[in-house]
């Protein structure tokens, strides 16, 4: 299975716990000594070897590349996480044509293209299942970063568009929507108490989310208790309301 994003947040939850559940798992991210760092940690907790590659995303031809290493390596990819994303904030003013470019191309184009990429070993397999990282932000039109909740939002159609072309083939596309998320980058960018308390006061259940709880989403999607879920949006954010 392919994870995109996976050396560290969501990413990196998600390839330990794909990993610990014994799967072959490829991971791909621009931090090389992050990425590096998590596959020796992984070897520590003595789990199937895991396959990383520093890939940059926007990149559609290093992309393709990198999947053909990973199926290389670890044999067809029947399953795809596509977590990969930048929620840098940004004002409307500020935003050039080519900065928006660069945002569709970090946040939604990847997702299609691994998709694309992926589909033959799915249906030679008989089965699949693609599981893409979207927002809460566009739901409940959070401010600041029109770029990314935009191109977050697209996700669900892309989602809902995957999952009726692929269903024929036994290939299960949903979302994830995680609320807000206590990733190390999220803690060092933006979490102050102010903005935890306004977060917590929006969600139903008053306890904060982890990375490796959209890791448990992940993966009850990916396998076969879900196997008639498709074409839906998954949330797992305390219920912000």
């Amino acid at each position: 299975m392919l994870v995109t994003g996976g050396a560290s947040g969501i990413g990196a939850d998600v390839v330990r716990g794909f990993a610990h559940q014994g799967a072959r798992v490829a991971f791909f991210d621009i931090a090389e000594d992050a990425g590096n760092a998590l596959v020796d940690r992984l070897k520590g907790e003595g789990v199937p070897p895991t396959h990383f590659r520093r890939v940059d995303l926007k990149d559609i031809a290093a992309l393709k590349a990198g999947i053909e290493g990973a199926r290389t390596a670890l044999g067809p990819i029947e399953v795809l996480v596509n977590n990969a994303a930048n929620d840098d904030r940004h004002e409307i003013g500020k935003v050039t044509s080519d900065y928006w470019d660069d945002r569709m191309a970090v946040n939604l184009k990847h997702q299609f293209f691994c998709a694309q990429a992926v589909i033959g070993d799915m249906e030679k397999a008989g089965k699949g299942a693609i599981v893409n990282l979207s927002s809460i932000s566009w739901h409940v039109g959070l401010g600041g970063m029109p770029a990314y909740v935009t191109a977050k939002a697209a996700i669900a159609g892309l989602t809902r568009t995957l999952a009726r072309d692929l269903g024929p083939k036994k290939i299960r596309v949903n979302s994830i929507v995680p609320g807000s998320i206590m990733t190390e980058r999220q803690k060092k960018l933006w979490l102050s108490p102010e903005y935890l308390d306004q977060v917590l006061a929006n969600q139903c259940l008053k306890d904060t989310i982890d990375p490796v709880h959209i890791a448990n989403m992940a993966l009850w999607l990916a396998s076969d208790d879900a196997e008639r879920c498709t074409g839906r949006d998954f949330f797992v954010d305390a219920g912000w309301l």
